[in-house]
């Protein structure tokens, strides 16, 4: 799909910035369960699940967060978090971990090797841009971070999210 409108580009920078929400919750994850694994000597397939499962935690969390603190209760913003990342948040991870076990040694490189954070840097910066066009995709849908947009906002104003447009420039 390609963008005739002046939304196009506000679009493009909100997907950016969900992307970059994204992240940071999964850059927290993964750094924490890769860390954890290695340190630990655990399998690729331990470690890689571990790092997984915190990046989704603590994407989740960063999202709860602000909803939480727009008023919203833990019963209600945990469905809205699960919306608006979980797309999002699978494939960053996706990417992400599949470069990781794809660069030769890195998994088995070490905390102190250049290559092991090397390929964490490279491995979380494609997953970001493979990431960027699916969340435009899903804002332009009204999904994705179109449905926890509204909540990051609230104390100033709570903006209809509409399944047609979305002219918000980003946070």
């Amino acid at each position: 799909m390609t963008d005739t409108t002046a939304a196009g580009p506000a679009l493009t920078r909100l997907a950016v910035s969900a992307t970059l929400h994204c992240l940071t919750g999964c850059a927290i994850g993964e750094v924490l369960g890769m860390v954890i694994g290695t340190a630990l000597g655990w399998s690729d397939l331990q470690t890689v699940a571990l790092a997984v499962a915190l990046a989704f935690v603590f994407g989740y969390a960063l999202t709860i967060r602000p909803v939480l603190k727009s008023g919203l209760a833990l019963s209600a913003a945990i469905p809205v978090a699960l919306a608006a990342d979980t797309i999002s948040i699978t494939v960053m991870e996706i990417v992400d971990n599949a470069i990781m076990l794809s660069i030769p040694g890195a998994m088995d490189a070490g905390l102190t090797s250049w290559l092991f954070w090397g390929s964490l840097a490279v491995a979380l910066a494609v997953a970001f841009l493979v990431t960027v066009p699916v969340n435009r995709w899903l804002i332009v849908r009204g999904r994705g971070h179109a449905v926890v947009h509204q909540y990051h906002h609230a104390e100033h104003t709570a903006p209809a999210i509409s399944d047609e447009h979305h002219g918000h420039a980003g946070h």
